[in-house]
């Protein structure tokens, strides 16, 4: 079953997409929705290198993608 979602990115992803955000619909893991995102928008990061957050608190990628959330692809911070 499909799940609307809108998912956010940043930084580098951000750039690759051209947007800061997109709704999207998807059905099964959060790791099957960025393969299928990265595949799209040729993101050149893994999910091993990315952060994933779900309506504000950080989640596991193999968390169902559900209906209504707000999903946030986070690649490691550079500077400091």
């Amino acid at each position: 079953m499909m799940a609307a979602a809108t998912v956010l990115y940043f930084a580098s992803l951000r750039d690759a997409a051209g947007v800061a955000s997109e709704s999207v619909e998807a059905a099964g893991d959060l790791r099957g929705l960025y393969e299928t995102l990265r595949a799209r928008h040729g993101f050149a990061l893994p999910p091993e290198r990315l952060r994933v957050a779900v309506d504000g608190e950080f989640a596991r990628w193999e968390q169902p993608v559900r209906a209504g959330s707000e999903i946030a692809f986070i690649p490691p911070v550079s500077g400091g």
